[in-house]
């Protein structure tokens, strides 16, 4: 029956040990939460600074974004405008000869002869060769 009293008493003290080692742990973890929530406190002050100052460079920028756009309307609105006649009236030979061919006087294009006079051409051929009359300002 010692043996049975023994193992009691030792059973008795593992669970004080255990106790006391509990304790412990729940007195360190009240710490470590207390120390989290300060930290808390001050990393929510720092995140609010950061946000404030990086607020603050946008708005900068964007000043400076908004002011750099008026002086380029200002500067677009005070150059002189180019007259139409001033502009290319030039057209590759490839592109005069193909529509000679077709019957176009390079003096009087129009819309409806333009595109009769393409429609044998791809889709990407035609856009080229308006593309080009349009640089050369000879169809509108």
């Amino acid at each position: 029956m010692e043996t049975q009293g023994d193992n009691m008493g030792t059973l008795n003290e593992s669970l004080q040990r255990l106790e006391a080692r509990l304790e412990a742990a729940a007195s360190l973890f009240e710490r470590t939460v207390a120390m989290i929530e300060e930290r808390d406190g001050e990393v929510r002050r720092i995140a609010a600074t950061v946000d404030n100052s990086r607020e603050a460079d946008l708005e900068k920028k964007l000043e400076a974004a908004e002011q750099q756009i008026a002086e380029l309307r200002a500067q677009i609105e005070a150059q002189p405008e180019i007259p139409a006649k001033a502009a290319r009236k030039t057209i590759s030979a490839s592109t005069a000869q193909f529509l000679s061919k077709q019957g176009i006087a390079l003096e009087n294009v129009e819309a409806g002869a333009l595109d009769a006079a393409l429609t044998g051409l791809s889709l990407e051929q035609r856009i080229a060769v308006k593309a080009q009359l349009l640089r050369a300002g000879v169809a509108g």
